[in-house]
């Protein structure tokens, strides 16, 4: 025969807890300000385990002071990708070189990633050493601000 039987919690009503238990039980993350390292910020004083001393030291920077450079290889300088630049009228052909004006594509720096058989005669704001070597060996002639940086 199954009895019917009422669960305790019910008999709990007019208690000061209501069958919780000790005071903090069943209160969510709220009466410890989040779960995890959540609520850790600079208030009050307070030390939780495993925190670092110093708040706020590390972390992102404002987009104001983060320069983005634009990279390019010379690698991307094949025989098609020039002929394209010069279609495009984004490359000017001076006797046997292409002369192309990085900074004018949006590009801020040349590394020396691949290879290239193109006879061109660049100008970039900074550039690899082994950029500069590249360009020079298939006879073409890199301008830098900062060479080799």
């Amino acid at each position: 025969m199954v009895v019917y039987k009422r669960k305790k919690v019910n008999r709990y009503r007019g208690h000061s807890n209501h069958g919780g238990g000790a005071r903090k039980k069943r209160r969510g993350a709220g009466s410890r300000g989040g779960r995890g390292m959540a609520g850790t910020g600079k208030r009050a004083g307070q030390k939780k385990a495993g925190m670092p001393l110093v708040l706020g030291k590390h972390g992102f920077r404002p987009l104001r002071t983060v320069s983005v450079e634009r990279i390019i290889s010379v690698g991307y300088f094949t025989s098609e990708k020039v002929n394209r630049l010069l279609s495009e009228g984004k490359a000017v052909k001076e006797g046997q070189f292409v002369s192309l004006d990085l900074g004018k594509l949006g590009y801020t720096k040349l590394l020396g990633t691949g290879k290239t058989t193109q006879k061109l005669k660049i100008t970039v704001a900074s550039c690899s050493k082994s950029a500069v070597e590249k360009i020079k060996a298939a006879g073409g002639d890199v301008v830098a601000e900062n060479p080799a940086a």
